[in-house]
């Protein structure tokens, strides 16, 4: 290396914390069955970050993170470590007994509120605080998790979460009249001030804090106290350096004053739209007085990077900054953690793809092509460029007739027949529903022997025969569970279903499985994205045979189940060569034809699930409105086309839905379900002053806190709903899918659930 060639460093913000086969997950829900006491699970939580920072250290990357693993989520880790802990979680047996009913709840405590993390399907759990809370700060886990790595001879980069996004992301569970967390700045950046001399006495040469709300639209106000802050913490006598970290879009107004704060270092995203944080560098003169981490290598997305567009943008980069080193673009919790587990896929396509280690490979490989001449890595760029050639080329990617359909639709297939009104009349007349109708949002309990069932037909242990009448023994338990409990729209419960997008996924052209892609969405719950690789079209029905046997049990009207375009997209790993908006219209063509044969087998509600409309707004007020045009364009299409006797119903949780209530309104369902337990159904005001004209269900029972919600508590609920809202068109029904709980729960809250409803009709 010459003295003129520039010097670089290959980091990370986070890598996957559940381990490659979940052993996270496996202890953490061991710990809360007690099978296993806390001395265990800490363990092995001790072993997984080990083991990735074995991992980290070999793959090349030569700055590498602490303090970014967590046993729920990083954001409750940053209420503990500030000591933001409601006073009915403080009586528990231990701290981490607290930590967990923070978390999940108890029977006494309800759990704090969880939301989306910014877009993303990862959820945080929302920190509470009032204009009374007070802060202590308990260091322990960020300097225990540092000398951890120290011991093992590696100096790490500890992360946290900043203390602007920290109070940006908080609620104030009273609603305090002209109170809002931001106003807690002064009481909690002197615990940082005393964080950072704590972890610099530790021996920390560099502490990240992450600050992603300032990629959001934010005020004056808030651009001056992100200014007044950093030149605070970065007067401290005692600290780290600062990296001041931002991801999932370009800064815009708050670049100029992070450029020019007295910070170090600054990590920016420069993948997808904030590829525009470049232009921003640009515009501001550059920050050569600082370290900037270049996120140019998706840490979103599961396809492979192209290597020598990433090389151009990080030269170009050298020219803006002190020194330039190289990451993803955000933590990479958010992909599976290695493509060679899956040992299912075609090899070809399989080169597509760079999990989690694989990402490391290429950040290693574009930290080299900076530092050293670029003949060391040809032989890469050469790899790279041709899998990027071979994807392109393939015939799964582009498939005619699909794109002619797509190219085919007309405004009219957008549209019902007929306004809500006089589809509403038609509906009463086919369904004959009671006042505040019951129901449930779809799934019900996904039992050991049905995970067991699955298994073996994967297997070749059970033929396609005796695990069909394994489902339908399951669908004759839960349609009678239900007539037994007294609801009134019953649903089949989807035995047969691994996960909600996951089963439409496997059944899509276009669209692959993977075998060992578990990403987390929340605390232990892990999902499996699948993969959106090429044009997308529904060869055969997905649904029909287990909603129509259903129906043919009761008498009660049943409701068939469905995800939405929309979600599909979100909850995938969706392609990055076309306009997300073009493949929704493919999904959403692929789900119009279910829905039609739903409808013609006789199914007469129909629940097309939008959980995720929300959380894939766009972060930047700019691109919300022509997001929300293709979303709800994609929604109507998959369901306009039904006779005006079909209810069409959709579900939506964990989201904050004061952004996309015109979008609600515009979706045009019948019926749409919302989770608002959490918040007190805070929803239900927010529909009102809306206007929304449909029929709503806010959801009354808490089904993510393994507690059952006493009659009283849901009556409660259902008399804010009707104080709010007109009960004619209010339906009753928990927030979520009950795939999750046990099936005791799950009875006794159903139970109080309906006898509720029965008080509240009297």
């Amino acid at each position: 290396m010459t003295s003129s060639t520039p010097t670089s460093r290959a980091t990370v913000y986070g890598y996957p914390r559940q381990g490659p086969d979940r052993e996270l997950k496996k202890a953490v829900e061991a710990y809360w069955k007690g099978r296993i006491d806390a001395g265990t699970l800490l363990g092995t939580a001790r072993e997984l970050r080990l083991r990735n920072l074995a991992e980290l250290r070999d793959a090349g990357v030569d700055e590498i993170p602490s303090n970014h693993f967590s046993f729920y989520d990083h954001v409750l880790d940053t209420s503990v470590l500030l000591g933001a802990i409601p006073e009915r979680h403080r009586g528990a047996a231990s701290e981490l007994d607290r930590y967990f009913a923070m978390a999940r709840g108890t029977a006494d405590a309800p759990p704090l509120e969880m939301t989306k993390w910014f877009d993303t399907n990862y959820h945080y759990l929302v920190p509470e605080l009032g204009p009374d809370t007070r802060f202590t700060l308990d260091a322990s886990k960020p300097l225990a998790e540092f000398a951890e790595a120290l011991e093992q001879g590696v100096t790490t980069r500890p992360v946290l979460v900043g203390p602007i996004t920290y109070l940006l992301l908080a609620k104030d569970p009273a609603g305090t009249a002209g109170f809002r967390p931001l106003d807690l700045l002064d009481r909690i950046v002197p615990l940082y001030v005393d964080l950072l001399r704590q972890l610099r006495e530790a021996g920390a040469e560099w502490v990240q804090l992450d600050e992603p709300a300032l990629v959001t639209d934010q005020p004056a106000d808030v651009l001056a106290a992100v200014a007044d802050t950093y030149a605070t913490l970065a007067a401290a006598t005692t600290r780290p350096k600062i990296l001041l970290a931002s991801y999932f879009d370009r800064l815009g107004d708050a670049l100029p004053v992070l450029a020019s704060s007295p910070v170090e270092g600054l990590a920016l995203d420069f993948t997808n739209d904030a590829a525009a944080n470049l232009d921003g560098l640009a515009s501001v003169g550059g920050i050569l007085d600082k370290r900037l981490v270049a996120g140019v290598v998706n840490g979103r997305n599961i396809w492979a990077a192209d290597l020598t567009a990433a090389l151009s943008t990080l030269g170009t980069l050298l020219g803006l900054a002190g020194s330039v080193d190289v990451a993803a673009s955000c933590s990479l919790l958010h992909v599976p953690y290695d493509v060679t587990l899956e040992t299912g896929l075609d090899p070809e396509i399989a080169g597509w793809l760079s999990f989690a280690r694989q990402k490391l490979g290429e950040i290693v490989t574009l930290r080299r092509g900076l530092t050293e001449d670029r003949s060391a890595i040809e032989d890469f760029l050469r790899t790279n460029a041709e899998r990027l050639a071979s994807r392109a080329a393939s015939p799964i990617v582009r498939v005619p007739a699909v794109r002619e359909r797509v190219a085919a639709v007309t405004d009219a297939d957008l549209h019902r027949a007929s306004p809500y009104g006089k589809r509403r009349l038609a509906q009463q007349d086919r369904l004959h529903l009671p006042e505040l109708p019951t129901t449930t949002i779809g799934s019900f309990p996904q039992t050991g022997e049905l995970r067991k069932a699955r298994a073996a037909l994967r297997a070749g242990r059970l033929d396609q025969t005796a695990y069909t009448e394994a489902m339908r023994a399951e669908v004759r338990a839960v349609i009678a569970e239900q007539e037994r409990i007294g609801l009134d729209v019953l649903v089949h419960g989807e035995p047969e279903r691994n996960d909600m997008v996951q089963y439409f996924g496997e059944q899509l052209t276009g669209i692959l499985a993977t075998q060992h892609g578990w990403v987390q969405s929340y605390g232990t719950r892990y999902v499996r994205p699948p993969l959106i690789v090429g044009d997308v079209a529904r060869p055969e029905p997905m649904t029909v045979e287990w909603a129509a046997y259903a129906q043919s049990l009761t008498e009660k009207p049943v409701k068939g189940m469905l995800t939405g375009p929309v979600t599909m997209l979100a909850w995938s790993f969706v392609r990055d060569d076309q306009p997300e908006g073009d493949t929704a219209r493919q999904v959403a063509l692929a789900l119009r034809d279910e829905v039609a044969d739903l409808e013609a087998a006789g199914i007469p509600v129909i629940q097309v699930d939008e959980p995720a409309l929300r959380e894939t707004l766009p972060l930047r007020t700019a691109g919300r409105a022509a997001y929300l045009d293709w979303a709800v364009a994609s929604f109507r299409l998959s369901t306009a086309g039904v006779r005006d006797d079909t209810q069409i119903h959709t579900h939506m949780c964990y989201a904050e839905f004061g952004d996309v209530l015109q979008a609600i309104v515009d979706m045009d369902a019948d019926v749409i379900s919302l989770e608002s337990a959490r918040s007190n159904m805070a929803v239900v005001a927010d529909l009102a002053r809306a206007g929304y004209p449909n029929e709503a269900g806010p959801g009354v029972w808490d089904i993510h806190s393994p507690r059952v919600p006493s009659i009283e508590e849901i009556t409660g609920h259902l008399r804010t709903a009707v104080a709010a809202f007109p009960a004619e068109r209010l339906w009753v029904n928990p927030d979520c899918g009950l795939k999750t709980r046990g099936y005791p729960e799950v009875r006794a809250s159903l139970t109080n659930l309906v006898e509720a409803t029965r008080r509240a009709r009297a």
